[in-house]
């Protein structure tokens, strides 16, 4: 975002949406293509990342970032997961992927383009969900024209396939390395049909099959979905069952019509089952200076009917209204854990890794759902600064709303020369919404860390 009055400027001028908004569920980057997984019970968002400036108005895409949440409100950065600089043969274009868990490693596919020219799916590995992820194989699994947009998924016997494609739609099954595919079994090319993929009026590689790109795997109740972006550009989203992982596919509807306000030209989906309910994640272009090439991750609620169909899915700035769980303000809890936030930005550091930065006057962070128990009489933040520094107003329920107290942040000596700073705070008991409100002289205040109540 190069101009940061600018920016708030905006965001002033919307303010009454935002202080009630969750979507997009990050506002501190550009993100898109959303891949949730669940993992020992947590969801682990993984996004491809549009940069603040679009070179040669075209995507501008460099790596993916990693999320992740326990109450589907606040959301944890984690940085950068992978990048396209990671796998050598690669030229760029960190476009979307997936992550996958299987036998104690976390697998992700993601397509690039070659040094050598076209479209291919590299796949890395890491121990960790967050990464950092490295090139599992040096070369590509597969490539070929369109050979974007990989969806993997495992079936209850075992078996891995993934499904990818755009134009065309393709699939192969997995080999249980998760760094082969069975070449007996070989690529299979799908038939696009209307009848399978529902209608367009445009033709598209001599057919009228509505799917694009993007598709999405999913499992309920033996029958199995494949979701994906159709209809052409502008994209809708839509969906087709079967009665088997590998089709045949019959066209079931669209779930969400293309975004008019606030919208990008692509969309993609991306679809989980945690703690007794089911989200729709996708994309938009809502946040400020958004749009086609500056897309932003959302996520809605699912609702199955009786005979396993899906209603229309509205797009809401709401999203998530009520959290699955509450957040313990007395553990040490990430700066970047975030539910909504107005003027900032995280960066990463190898010594202390990711926090907030780019704090103004003005600026804050709103957390969700804090639950605060027996009553809390102290705060500590870890904070540096190498300006005047500023102050942490800590506010319960709105921006404005009752102050439990005020955290003074001084100059500590540089940018990442790291102190705690601590207040006293008013008695607070029960589950708020919690306010960072940012307080200070012009420029950079300071960066923000972790914080916690005591």
């Amino acid at each position: 975002m190069k101009n940061k009055n600018v920016l708030l400027l905006v965001l002033s001028s919307l303010f009454p949406m935002l202080v009630f908004s969750q979507n997009p569920i990050v506002q501190t980057h550009y993100t898109a293509d959303p891949a949730p997984m669940v993992h020992d019970g947590r969801v682990y968002l993984y996004t491809s990342h549009d940069e603040d400036e679009t070179v040669n108005g075209f995507f501008t895409m460099n790596d993916w970032l990693c999320y992740s949440s326990t109450d589907m409100v606040n959301w944890t950065d984690h940085g950068a997961a992978l990048s396209y600089k990671d796998f050598e043969w690669s030229r760029g274009d960190a476009w979307a992927g997936q992550c996958i868990y299987r036998n104690g490693k976390f697998y992700y596919y993601v397509p690039v383009n070659q040094k050598n020219g076209g479209n291919a799916i590299g796949v890395a590995v890491s121990d960790s969900p967050t990464g950092p992820f490295k090139d599992a194989i040096g070369e590509p699994l597969l490539s070929g024209y369109g050979y974007i947009d990989p969806t993997v998924f495992i079936d209850d016997d075992g078996q891995a396939y993934m499904y990818w494609g755009n134009p065309n739609l393709w699939h192969v099954k997995l080999n249980d390395d998760m760094l082969s595919y069975d070449e007996e079994y070989g690529i299979v090319k799908e038939e696009l049909r209307d009848d399978n993929f529902g209608y367009r009026s445009k033709k598209v590689d001599n057919r009228t099959a509505a799917y694009e790109e993007g598709p999405w795997m999913y499992k309920r109740n033996n029958l199995y979905y494949l979701f994906y972006p159709a209809g052409g550009v502008p994209e809708q989203l839509a969906y087709s069952t079967s009665p088997s992982v590998t089709g045949p596919w019959t066209y079931g509807d669209t779930i969400m019509h293309v975004i008019q306000k606030g919208g990008a030209f692509t969309n993609h989906p991306g679809v989980i089952d945690y703690k007794g309910n089911t989200y729709l994640f996708y994309h938009n272009g809502a946040l400020p200076g958004g749009g086609g090439f500056k897309r932003s991750v959302c996520v809605e609620p699912i609702e199955f009917n009786a005979d396993g169909s899906i209603s229309l899915i509205e797009p809401t700035q709401e999203g998530v209204k009520e959290s699955v769980s509450f957040l313990d303000p007395r553990t040490r809890v990430q700066a970047e854990t975030i539910a909504w936030s107005e003027g900032l930005k995280t960066a990463t550091d190898s010594k202390t890794g990711v926090y907030v930065t780019k704090i103004d006057n003005g600026d804050y962070i709103k957390v969700r759902s804090v639950d605060f128990g027996k009553r809390s009489i102290k705060f500590e933040a870890s904070v540096s600064s190498a300006s005047a520094g500023g102050e942490i107003e800590i506010r319960i329920d709105s921006v404005d709303g009752e102050l439990l107290g005020i955290c003074k942040v001084e100059n500590t000596g540089g940018w990442q020369n790291w102190t705690v700073q601590t207040c006293k705070v008013k008695k607070t008991k029960g589950v708020h919404d919690l306010y960072f409100v940012f307080k200070g002289g012009d420029g950079q205040l300071f960066n923000f860390d972790w914080w916690k109540f005591r």
